[in-house]
């Protein structure tokens, strides 16, 4: 196998974002395509079998051109473009990076990270309806909620609607401290820091009380027809077959609707089959809605977040084998002979 030498030129300004802390991003690349990499005077010396050299020299280069855009780069980003370099798809990362949906009041760009979040927002700017299904962590509900204050603020609709099934995990409303508000507040919350952390928290309470955002539990959606407005249904595997009816039943001209949930984190009583999963089944040849499934790969949090979802996925694939073999096999009649 042949060993070859390349070069390639690091600007001073982004070699710290792009090398990480202790040139961790740098070792992630070496041990991932097993190649060398010697920074000297400004260049980054790659050392390796060629394809694996070629292979670097693009998820290094993809990096910078990630640091000169104004991007705090990440293990995430790291990650995803050595995952990308082995689908030979190394240029997606830079044009996924193209899409910046809105910035947040501290002026960050939010943008999908992915290609399966770039489908996710690419689906919601097409449809009327879409349900956004993946584990903990691939963005559904940020993304969505980023995707509804871009409309408000361009004038597509006049108003946000925001909400979840107040399902209990674990923990009775009742025993909670406070009123209803002060009870339902808690489900709430991932809600409240998104648009917290887009539009600010003095924004968002003026335009709640002018009644152009609404944050609500589902249960407070019934009778109602909601026109010209950005709908969100947030844990949609939690609710019932009934309350998905009626919730998707209330949406009015002008309005578009986000419904996102994770099939592994069901909080119904047990037997009770989930309004998501019905849903996604009745309305699969509807035209207009438009489904789009997240997994590992889209996970941005922590790394280690992916890593637990990964396992997760694979334990349940073998429970579920087991229970299927189980099932045969007390299917199969016994001769008594």
């Amino acid at each position: 196998m042949a060993i070859v030498e390349t070069m390639i030129d690091v600007p001073a300004e982004h070699q710290q974002n792009v090398f990480g802390q202790f040139d961790a991003y740098i070792k992630k690349i070496e041990r991932t395509l097993h190649v060398t990499m010697v920074y000297r005077d400004g260049m980054v010396k790659l050392i390796g079998a060629e394809q694996m050299v070629k292979r670097a020299q693009s998820v290094f280069e993809n990096l910078i051109e990630l640091s000169k855009r104004g991007n705090a780069i990440t293990e995430q980003n790291v990650d995803y473009a050595l995952s990308l370099s082995f689908q030979e798809m190394d240029d997606k990362i830079l044009e996924i990076d193209k899409d910046v949906i809105i910035r947040t009041i501290n002026g960050k760009p939010i943008k999908p990270k992915t290609m399966g979040q770039k489908q996710y927002i690419d689906l919601i700017r097409q449809k009327m309806i879409v349900f956004g299904v993946g584990p903990a962590g691939t963005g559904k509900t940020y993304l969505a909620i980023a995707m509804a204050i871009q409309a408000f603020k361009s004038g597509e609709v006049s108003r946000i609607i925001l909400t979840r099934p107040a399902i209990e995990a674990g923990e009775r409303l009742g025993f909670l401290p406070g009123d209803l508000q002060s009870k339902i507040d808690p489900y709430l919350r991932p809600i409240y820091d998104a648009m917290y952390e887009i539009m600010g928290a003095e924004s968002y309470m003026h335009q709640c009380e002018r009644g152009a955002i609404e944050v609500a539990p589902l249960a407070y959606m019934r009778g109602r027809t909601l026109d010209n407005a950005y709908i969100i249904l947030d844990e949609a595997q939690n609710t019932t077959p009934a309350q998905m009816k009626m919730f998707l039943t209330r949406i009015g001209f002008g309005s578009k609707v986000i419904v996102t949930g994770d099939m592994t984190q069901k909080d119904l009583p047990s037997g009770q089959k989930s309004g998501l999963d019905t849903a996604l089944h009745v309305l699969k040849k509807v035209d207009g809605i438009g489904v789009c499934y997240l997994d590992h790969r889209d996970v941005v949090r922590h790394p280690l977040v992916q890593e637990i979802v990964k396992a997760y996925d694979a334990y349940e694939k073998r429970e579920a084998k087991k229970q299927h073999a189980a099932d045969r096999e007390s299917s199969v009649p016994r001769n008594r002979g």
